[in-house]
């Protein structure tokens, strides 16, 4: 993908009042590295942030429900469609391979339309997406839902940290906190709700899934509301190249993004895999299928106040990697206790494991830091979250093959707490105190 296909920043992503350059080696925003704004000041910038902020988390709020709610009701779709546990497994891996195929092509999409257009489009996507799938009829028809709205999911999870990074450059460790909080409010809901909402709605899985459709819908309004409101003059897609006579960013020869790359593949393995496959356990451990749903909001719950807190520590931290060591030892912690106990100390486990998954709104604060403009942010979120899903592709795969031919959970596991040992390694060198741009 060539450089200039990256560097981009378009309508609906820059803020209507420049703001004073802070200095290179905090992460600014340097004023030849973003596009041409705007000169507006007073009560309507102000609306417009607060428009921007509540398209945020609205945002946030849909990018994983259309997962963890098909993880609440997968033996339920497994038996509707006749899936196999190798489908099933395929199944989880699609979230990882639609992220990466069309994380790839965010970048484009956003230096054509923008990014505000792009999301709005991707919140459209999921809503569509997620009501058809469950009618679509048979197992090719329910793919192609679910890749529609994962579509939507992707661009949105490559262009809400270059948002971030526009029109908040001195505030990325907190607006990433609110984003990821909410993100992880989103997974949670829908892993606790899905299945109490699938009874109440006449016990029909399909309903059950379809009903996320409506949050989907609501996230477009603010983005619509931006796109109409911003001003056509000097505010050209394709502009928001460097221009700085600098050499280009080669993303593929920096050490630290693919540190990132691969420290956001292997933590996103280990979050499909529990997203995808942790109800499974503990019912067939024994817990019913509404304590398996509600374990798993409990994992996925435990990101709302962590997503919040970590990216502020973080970003006041020279080197994360302490961060990253920590999250590490919860998740080989909540792995061999789910082994030796899955049923035993469920709750403990569940907690461990949410705890554990907190290493995503980490490695998107350190994509924040690793770069000093939106143009790197939007190269690197890009090249980090694409390279890293293709990584993640075949983890939930692997765990429904193991458990099918294995006839238990032995195998998946020692899969997993493997896997976590990679994952601490590469997060300790993500996290070093250096930027893409230094590294050219």
């Amino acid at each position: 993908m060539a450089d200039e296909d990256l560097a981009t920043l378009g309508p609906a992503a820059e803020p209507l009042t420049p703001a004073a350059p802070p200095a290179r080696d905090t992460g600014a925003v340097r004023p030849d590295a973003v596009p041409e704004r705007v000169p507006e000041s007073g009560p309507a910038a102000g609306w417009l942030t607060g428009i921007v902020i509540a398209g945020l988390v609205l945002a946030a709020l849909n990018l994983r429900p259309a997962i963890t709610s098909l993880g609440a009701l997968l033996k339920e779709v497994r038996d509707g469609l006749g899936m196999s546990g190798t489908v099933a497994g395929l199944l989880t891996s699609v979230p990882a391979l639609c992220f990466a195929v069309f994380g790839f092509a965010a970048p484009r999409l956003a230096r054509r339309w923008g990014p505000g257009a792009v999301v709005c489009a991707g919140m459209a996507a999921i809503a569509v997406g997620v009501v058809v799938r469950p009618f679509a009829g048979g197992t090719p028809g329910f793919l192609a839902g679910s890749a529609l709205a994962l579509a939507g999911i992707a661009v949105s999870n490559v262009l809400l940290p270059v948002v971030i990074k526009t029109w908040f450059p001195d505030r990325v460790g907190p607006m990433t906190g609110l984003y990821s909080m909410a993100l992880a409010l989103g997974t949670s809901l829908a892993a606790a709700l899905t299945v109490p909402m699938t009874a109440a709605l006449g016990g029909s899985w399909r309903t059950g899934l379809a009903v996320w459709a409506l949050l989907a819908a609501l996230a477009v309004l603010p983005w619509l509301v931006l796109l109409l409101r911003r001003r056509p003059a000097g505010m050209a897609p394709g502009s928001g190249g460097p221009g700085t006579g600098e050499p280009p960013i080669r993303i593929t020869s920096s050490p630290t993004a693919w540190a990132l790359a691969v420290f956001f593949g292997l933590q996103a393995t280990a979050a499909y895999i529990t997203m995808g496959w942790m109800p499974q356990i503990f019912r067939d451990a024994g817990v019913s299928a509404g304590t398996a749903g509600v374990l798993l909001a409990v994992t996925m719950a435990m990101g709302v106040p962590l997503s919040f807190v970590l990216p502020r520590l973080a970003s006041r931290m020279r080197h994360q990697g302490p961060l990253v060591v920590a999250l590490g030892v919860c998740g080989l912690a909540g792995y061999t206790g789910l082994w030796l106990a899955p049923a035993a100390g469920a709750w403990g486990w569940a907690l461990l494991m949410g705890i554990s998954n907190c290493a995503f709104p980490l490695a998107l604060t350190m994509i924040g830091m690793r770069s000093a403009t939106p143009a790197g942010v939007v190269k690197l979120s890009a090249f980090a979250q694409s390279v890293g899903y293709l990584i993640s592709i075949p983890g939930p795969l692997l765990v429904g093959t193991l458990y099918q031919h294995s006839g238990g959970w032995g195998l998946p596991i020692a899969l997993m707490v493997g896997l976590m040992v990679p994952q601490i390694a590469v997060g300790v060198l993500a996290g070093r105190n250096r930027r893409i741009e230094d590294e050219r």
